[in-house]
């Protein structure tokens, strides 16, 4: 048998899932490129956050401030913030700030609120025992802070806006609609009110019949990205004042640290965000297999991977989306009942020479079919032995095979 290995678990422990395919089918194993790169050590993390990008070291920026929030992503993210908030402390308390001026709030954007189980795995039992850690509420208290080249109003967290020092810690990773996620995403729509969300998320431009059309972009296509420009722009507006951005190998640990001002910080780390997460691409497959494990609680992403790998003449994807907590929440793009969902409710249409999808899930969750089309054509199945039956029942001796072991970070060009 052909055995692989895949990382599974972000924030249960991190363990690997062992799959097994027949002997005589061809397997290619897609990487992305930086997918064994060694895990930061802590002295390592710590020159990143004191030798800033752009800016000042940071207890000489924050020294004389009054209130400081430092947001931080949701559970949709493998950002390691644990690793990096002792540090952000240390020069914190080395620029006079008192453990009372700083709390902390998650940037949840559209997404469900996190508990505190959440946030000890986020941040440490450490950081609940000192200092308040809030959620973000994007359908009330929020305030007016500018408007957007597009014309977005960027309504932003009331308690953000009244720290005079503001500090982000996120991740790096290509991202369906903004190309790649990190900068200043964690402000818009990470800590934005609906309103600005929505506007975020629905970005149209005029088409050469004189209509509108819809800009979604897709995985690692940031270069022209209306969304990504707003998100941008959304730093100076708000003022956001550091930025703290990691690049993260296929177990999720930390790669890579970029720290400082939020435009050449971002700049920075998407440079080497573009070359890490890149993948050559499996073309004419029979089966692609897109194992997700940094969002496995956003697993419709590593379908952007799978279908373009699939064969014209038909084939089958295999979607591992093994996440205990299941797929999270949406209030802007999820489901909420068989036939209605969030006001962008997403609903992917599979291919037409997709034969067959079939998700893979060790906690079955009957309602994440409703994030596609055609469900007479998605398969939920609780047993890696099932999954492969069904495989050997349509594809024999020689079949093609392409996995992609962090299909929801990865992207390939073309």
């Amino acid at each position: 048998m052909n055995t692989i290995k895949l990382p599974q678990l972000a924030w249960h422990g991190v363990k690997e899932l062992e799959i097994s395919l027949p002997e005589s089918w061809d397997v290619e194993v897609c990487n992305m490129a930086g997918y064994n790169l060694p895990p930061l050590k802590p002295a390592e993390i710590k020159k990143a956050i004191t030798g800033l990008i752009g800016m000042p070291p940071l207890r000489e920026y924050a020294r004389g401030k009054k209130e400081v929030v430092i947001i931080f992503d949701d559970m949709a993210r493998v950002t390691r913030a644990a690793e990096i908030v002792p540090h952000i402390l240390e020069e914190l308390a080395a620029a006079g700030i008192k453990d009372g001026q700083i709390r902390f709030i998650a940037a949840c954007g559209c997404h469900q609120a996190m508990n505190r189980l959440d946030f000890v795995k986020k941040l440490g039992e450490d950081a609940l025992a000192r200092f308040p850690v809030y959620n973000h509420a994007p359908y009330g208290k929020c305030v007016y802070a500018g408007t957007t080249t597009s014309g977005i109003k960027v309504r932003i967290n009331a308690e953000v806006m009244k720290c005079d020092l503001k500090i982000g810690i996120g991740s790096v990773v290509p991202h369906i609609m903004a190309g790649f996620g990190g900068g200043s995403k964690i402000v818009l729509p990470g800590v934005a009110s609906y309103g600005a969300i929505v506007a975020m998320h629905t970005p149209q431009v005029s088409s050469e019949s004189g209509g509108v059309k819809d800009t979604v972009t897709g995985m690692g296509v940031y270069k022209d990205n209306p969304r990504r420009r707003d998100i941008n722009e959304v730093a100076e507006i708000v003022g956001l004042d550091v930025k703290i951005d990691a690049v993260v190998n296929m177990w999720g640990e930390t790669a890579a640290v970029f720290a400082g001002a939020p435009a050449p910080a971002y700049a920075t780390a998407l440079e080497e965000a573009v070359a890490h997460y890149i993948t050559p691409a499996a073309r004419d497959k029979d089966i692609v297999i897109a194992n997700t494990f940094a969002k496995a609680n956003e697993a419709i992403s590593g379908l952007l991977v799978a279908f373009p790998s699939v064969s014209q003449k038909g084939g089958d994807v295999v979607l591992i989306a093994n996440a205990p907590e299941g797929q999270i929440t949406h209030y802007l793009m999820g489901p909420f009942g068989n036939d209605i969902g969030g006001k962008l409710r997403l609903r992917m249409k599979p291919p037409s020479n997709v034969n067959r999808i079939i998700i893979f899930s060790e906690y079955p969750e009957l309602s994440s079919k409703n994030y596609l089309e055609d469900t007479d054509r998605v398969f939920l199945v609780h047993d890696w032995g099932d999954v492969l039956r069904l495989l050997q029942e349509r594809h024999k001796s020689g079949a093609q095979v392409a996995v992609y072991p962090n299909a929801d970070i990865q992207y390939y060009n073309g």
